[in-house]
């Protein structure tokens, strides 16, 4: 009745489903000030999952399309992996192949998508301190923002997906988009980023549109006044949070397409980054200044992304495995790391500091 397809995404939001109900009902009970200590425990417990799904991808991938025959697997490889070399004759070696080079895809996606997340927390920083949204709220903005999150990249994924298997001239029109963004990112990242709360675009739209109460009322998004609700600037803060990521997912959707065409490869990658962002956020928003040089090689690993996609055909000619994209990913946010280690930031020295 169903497909291996349904069955496995379906078993794989209702996971992810339970985990968001438990975390806002269980554990978030209260609002509160996230601790650097408790959002590295959380930031550990997430890419130990990310890790544990990827065993499950290596050892029972297959489940994902449900192929019972030589036949059912190369019409799968065809379509999501040509590169691919199975061994004729021999389907459980070639099915071994196949979850090989599955599960290296998904881990290779993550990452791209966790590191790319990181600029995503730049811009988040900047609108909770623009908006005056106070910390011990930020957790719960950030849960919604996930749950929309969740279902923008959904659209997304999906529906570039079926693009992409439409018409094959889209993936250049992405490499180009990535490489712009890549190098845009590059020659701003020393530039001193502001929000103008008055100017931004959710912010006018709100005000035009939606009956916004003129001051924050604790951590509730609407509130009755008068026998008419109305939207409260945390709501606001909300919306521009899922807008802010609606712009990301221009960049970093099409970027994970670079490492596998199999869009169920890239949502479980993509789900498991943005589910892994909150915490992240908590822990990279206390040691954010160290890491001076990291905005820097996220314009490199997105040039390099869209420099790959613009000439797949030649690199997969060549011989260019997913595994030297996975290198070449570690490779610059390893680099851009060790600087911002070895070079960190002068802090400039007044004339009160001296005396």
């Amino acid at each position: 009745m169903f497909s291996n397809e349904v069955l496995f995404f379906g078993g794989f939001i209702l996971v992810i489903s339970v985990m968001l109900l438990l975390d806002l009902g269980v554990f978030n009970k209260k609002d509160h000030v996230v601790k650097f200590g408790e959002a590295a425990a959380w930031t550990v417990a997430w890419i130990f999952l990310a890790l544990v799904f990827y065993v499950i991808i290596n050892t029972h991938g297959d489940l994902v399309h449900g192929m019972d025959s030589f036949e059912e697997l190369s019409a799968i490889k065809d379509k999501y992996a040509p590169h691919l070399k199975l061994i004729p004759g021999d389907f459980a070696g070639s099915l071994e192949i196949y979850r090989k080079n599955m599960s290296l895809e998904f881990i290779t996606g993550y990452l791209l998508e966790y590191a790319l997340s990181v600029d995503n927390i730049f811009v988040i920083i900047l609108i909770f301190s623009s908006f005056g949204v106070r910390p011990q709220y930020y957790k719960k903005v950030l849960f919604w923002g996930v749950l929309g999150a969740i279902v923008m990249r959904f659209i997304f994924i999906f529906l570039g997906s079926a693009l992409m298997q439409r018409f094959e001239w889209i993936i250049y029109i992405f490499g180009l988009l990535l490489v712009y963004q890549g190098g845009k990112i590059f020659f701003e990242a020393g530039k001193d980023e502001k929000i103008d709360p008055a100017k931004h675009p959710v912010v006018k739209f709100a005000s035009k549109y939606l009956p916004v109460f003129p001051r924050y009322v604790r951590e509730h998004f609407f509130v009755l006044k008068k026998g008419k609700w109305l939207v409260t600037p945390l709501f606001v803060v909300v919306l521009i949070v899922e807008f802010t990521d609606l712009i990301f997912a221009v960049d970093s959707v099409p970027a994970v397409f670079s490492v596998t065409k199999d869009p169920y490869v890239v949502f479980f990658s993509n789900i498991f980054a943005i589910m892994g962002l909150r915490s992240m956020f908590f822990f990279l928003s206390n040691i954010m200044g160290l890491f001076r040089f990291l905005k820097y090689g996220l314009g490199v690993l997105l040039v390099f992304i869209g420099g790959k996609m613009l000439f797949h055909t030649q690199l997969e000619a060549a011989g260019f495995e997913t595994v030297y994209s996975l290198y070449v990913i570690l490779g610059i946010l390893a680099v851009s790391i060790l600087a911002s280690v070895v070079f960190p930031e002068k802090k400039e020295t007044t004339p009160e500091a001296i005396q």
